[in-house]
């Protein structure tokens, strides 16, 4: 009897150990560390393991240690706009990326500022759908107008358009890209403009929602239409 507890002691520990091990293991399988040269002889290059400088031979510093969980928070789905690696300039001026915009859901339209037509009304109906949004939960959303005319619409003008319509709080971003990369966004979203003259275009009418990993999830055709849908979308999206 006396040998048989001594063995499930054995045992019990055997399993605990393996169990700590595993975990250990585990955890360093999903940690990161990071390391750099402390006098940075090579700038701010940074190592995954712990050797010593090729330069100075001293021994690297840890300077981060992050998780896998944290790296895959950049991930991007193949449905994603983020995908586009196109440059635009933001009314602020600010060079960016597509992918700069990742974390908030999205609604996004098309215009251009010397539109007299439908861009107006555009406008009207975004400032309509943002009206309906509680202000708690706008802090989750970017509103963001891209410009089809791209040779007129500089930040400058931008910003000034944003002042004017009273869309210039935080949640707005307007956008200036070069005439390639708005074509190929306008392809992404199936939305149709065509220069018609020296300083107008036809276009398509739609205001497109994207989740905040720049998934499209809804689209609102129309001037004027119902938003009710377009609205309920959004809240979803924002519990």
């Amino acid at each position: 009897m006396k040998h048989i507890k001594i063995l499930l002691s054995v045992v019990v520990l055997l399993l605990v150990t393996t169990s700590c091990n595993s975990e250990k293991s585990n955890k360093a399988q999903h940690t990161l560390a990071v390391y750099q040269c402390p006098m940075q002889c090579e700038g701010d290059k940074t190592y995954s393991e712990n050797v010593s400088c090729p330069i100075c031979k001293m021994d690297l510093k840890l300077i981060d240690e992050k998780s896998s969980k944290a790296l895959n928070d950049f991930e991007i789905s193949d449905e994603s706009i983020f995908n586009l690696n196109t440059k635009w300039n933001t009314e602020e001026g600010k060079a960016i990326q597509l992918k700069d915009l990742k974390g908030k859901n999205l609604v996004m339209v098309m215009i251009y500022t010397s539109c007299k037509a439908a861009c107006p009304r555009l406008v009207a109906d975004m400032r309509n759908i943002e009206a309906k949004i509680p202000k708690e939960k706008l802090k989750d959303l970017n509103f963001v107008l891209v410009s089809i005319d791209p040779k007129i619409d500089n930040p400058k003008r931008l910003k000034a358009f944003a002042i004017e319509n009273k869309m210039d709080d935080e949640h707005w971003t307007f956008l200036q890209g070069s005439e390639s990369g708005v074509r190929e966004f306008a392809n992404v979203l199936a939305m149709k403009y065509k220069q018609i003259s020296p300083i107008d275009f036809s276009h398509s009418n739609i205001i497109s929602v994207f989740n905040s990993d720049g998934e499209l999830v809804h689209q609102q055709e129309g001037l004027g239409v119902d938003n009710k849908e377009t609205v309920q979308y959004i809240l979803q999206l924002t519990k």
